[in-house]
């Protein structure tokens, strides 16, 4: 099992496609990367904390490949906006990996020079050790099936999960 703590904006919506996605085992949201010992959801909104919205993404590697997991993550959000996906705008929704070791740091290294042939604007997600993680509340946790018919979830995740069954469909559930 490996587990990798990655921010692409919203944690909604990533919890939502690697709920979705066969050989992940786990997906916790949670706040990671900042200054504030004990975050919550309204402290982390704010922007003031530092943390941004993540989710470690546990999965078993002999089912899906560590590749696979680390490409669906930049087809699931913008990696070439600074502190911005769609309307969510501050540092809490930066596009991040948080590597828990040098062979970690060196795989998300290869998966942003990877992907940057698909975007047209350069990579700009952060590579950074992983401090402390903070679960978030338990609203959050796999909110996506929770509260499908939510605006939010319609408008903004609904679309995200098309565009990864485009080019990952066989790994996802329907």
């Amino acid at each position: 099992m490996k587990t990798f703590v990655l921010g692409g904006g919203c944690f909604w919506c990533l919890d939502a496609l690697y709920q979705k996605t066969r050989g992940v085992t786990e997906v916790v949201s949670g706040y990671t990367g900042g200054h504030t010992r004990h975050p919550d959801y309204d402290s982390v909104c704010s922007g003031m904390t530092g943390h941004a919205e993540v989710v470690a993404v546990s999965f078993d590697e002999t089912v899906i490949p560590e590749d696979v997991i680390l490409d669906m993550f930049f087809v699931s959000h913008d990696p070439t906006t600074l502190n911005r996906q769609g309307y969510d705008v501050g540092t809490q929704y930066r596009s991040v990996m948080y590597y828990q070791d040098a062979e970690q740091q060196a795989l998300f290294e290869d998966a942003i020079a990877r992907n940057q042939e698909n975007w047209k604007n350069p990579i700009v997600t952060e590579v950074s050790r992983l401090p402390d993680f903070h679960v978030a509340e338990d609203w959050h946790q796999n909110y996506y099936a929770k509260h499908p018919e939510q605006g939010y979830c319609q408008v903004i995740i609904n679309p995200k999960l098309s565009k990864a069954r485009k080019y990952y469909s066989q790994w996802l559930a329907a």
